[in-house]
């Protein structure tokens, strides 16, 4: 039922309120609504639009409150249609990973949403892809879709639950257990489950400032993601013999993989992030003959896909982690790390643009390549027991290696976080592990006390 019976009163502001302040009231048939807002101008905003339909002798809508026009546009607007608005707006802005990340989320939920009950569905495998690769890259829209992509998402269109449905806790809370489960039906990794509830929430707000809802539904509804450990599997470390074995070890499997020796000496010597490493140059090397030298990290190229780059190039060009485009990072490095980019440059030279590590042919350093002569190394190096272990699982491990080495060594928290790229906080809540066999003298220290 409609109605032109309306009243609009001035924008008030709440004391009691904080978040959402800014209250404005109205009444349609005698009925009272109200609406709260972050700041006056959006308050404003709303205001403007009900006086404007109402002059306009626009009709009312008796349950909402709203101008029919209004009601019509929200009811009218789908999940699927809001999350390409959302992706669109966020694209721009995101480093290539961050957007294959949220294209997955925005996937992952979208399947949750579908209605129940409906005729024809397309096959899974179909419709998933055909979210992945077209609905959410704004890279590929202008490109032609295959057809039974196509299908599957003008299907979708139809079938999708408005987002307007959203504001029931119901429907969030299947959301979310959606989101808790991988695709093979085990439980995702509590990291990954928080990232995507993170995402899904950020959509969730994108749609209450395009005014589609009224509030962020996730906030009325009870259910907590698991804790993310941040602290670094003591496991994993290891200590300065065993990282020897398995630098010798890489060296010993072949000129192939001994291309990658120097490279793995840079995570542990250097405690750079593999990404780090993979983008040094020569220009960026002091390596004096004797004695410790130094290297500056300035960029990273880390890989994402092409899908998700401006370029199209399978790796994106990036300014180091946590750090503002133009900043850069000295560290000093030790005389057997020197020895080794030495011989690494000695023996294999460059890239045309001046990196020390780079693909058989030239091109980036591929993380797929230097992981399988890791694993290589790993069995050659390690007893049966310790490569059944986390023990050094991944190259990445060496940069932990690196940071317990150094915290045991004395080093104060404030060079080690410097060298490392982190603050201080975050060095002591993830790298402040032990290296393997450290506890030992720690044990004599107490003993001699209670003695």
């Amino acid at each position: 039922m409609n109605s032109y019976q309306v009243q609009i009163w001035e924008i008030t502001k709440r004391a009691d309120r904080k978040a959402r302040p800014w209250r404005v009231r109205w009444a349609v048939d005698g009925e009272r609504f109200e609406d709260m807002f972050r700041t006056k101008a959006l308050a404003n905003s709303f205001r403007s639009e009900l006086v404007k339909a109402s002059n306009a002798g626009e009709p009312f809508d008796r349950a909402t409150g709203k101008p029919v026009a209004i009601v019509r546009q929200l009811n009218d607007t789908t999940w699927y249609a809001h999350a390409r608005a959302y992706v669109e707006m966020k694209w721009p802005h995101m480093a290539a990973n961050s957007r294959r990340g949220i294209v997955e989320t925005l996937t992952d939920v979208t399947i949750a949403l579908i209605k129940s009950g409906t005729r024809g569905r397309p096959d899974p495998t179909i419709l998933r892809r055909a979210l992945y690769l077209y609905a959410y890259n704004p890279r590929r829209w202008k490109d032609s879709v295959p057809a039974e992509h196509a299908a599957a998402l003008a299907w979708l269109e139809k079938n999708c639950i408005a987002v307007v449905d959203m504001d029931s806790p119901a429907i969030v809370r299947q959301v979310l257990n959606a989101l808790a489960l991988k695709q093979d039906g085990k439980p995702a990794a509590a990291a990954t489950l928080q990232r995507k509830r993170a995402i899904f929430y950020n959509a969730l707000g994108y749609a209450v400032e395009r005014e589609l809802l009224t509030r962020n539904p996730i906030d009325r509804v009870q259910w907590k993601a698991p804790e993310v450990g941040m602290a670094v599997d003591r496991r994993v470390v290891a200590n300065p013999e065993q990282v020897t074995a398995l630098l010798r070890a890489t060296e010993s499997l072949g000129k192939r993989a001994e291309r990658f020796t120097a490279f793995f000496a840079c995570l542990y010597y250097a405690g750079t992030r593999p990404s780090e490493a993979a983008d040094l140059r020569e220009a960026d090397c002091f390596l004096p003959v004797e004695g410790w030298g130094h290297i500056v990290l300035a960029e990273t190229d880390p890989r994402a896909g092409s899908d998700w780059t401006d370029d199209g190039r399978p790796n994106e060009r990036r300014g180091l982690k946590h750090r503002a485009r133009t900043d850069t990072r000295t560290v000093p490095i030790p005389p057997r790390l020197v020895e080794a980019l030495r011989a690494h440059l000695k023996r294999h030279g460059t890239a045309p643009d001046g990196r020390l590590f780079y693909g058989f042919h030239g091109g980036p350093l591929s993380p797929s390549i230097y992981d399988r002569w890791w694993k290589l190394a790993r069995k050659s190096a390690l007893t049966p027991a310790q490569v059944a272990s986390p023990l050094a699982r991944r190259p990445y491990d060496l940069r932990h290696a690196a940071a317990s080495l150094w915290l045991n060594a004395g080093v104060p928290p404030t060079e080690v976080a410097r060298r490392l790229g982190h603050s201080v906080a975050v060095l002591l809540k993830v790298y402040a592990n032990c290296v393997d066999g450290g506890d030992h003298g720690v044990n004599e220290r107490i003993g001699a006390a209670l003695d």
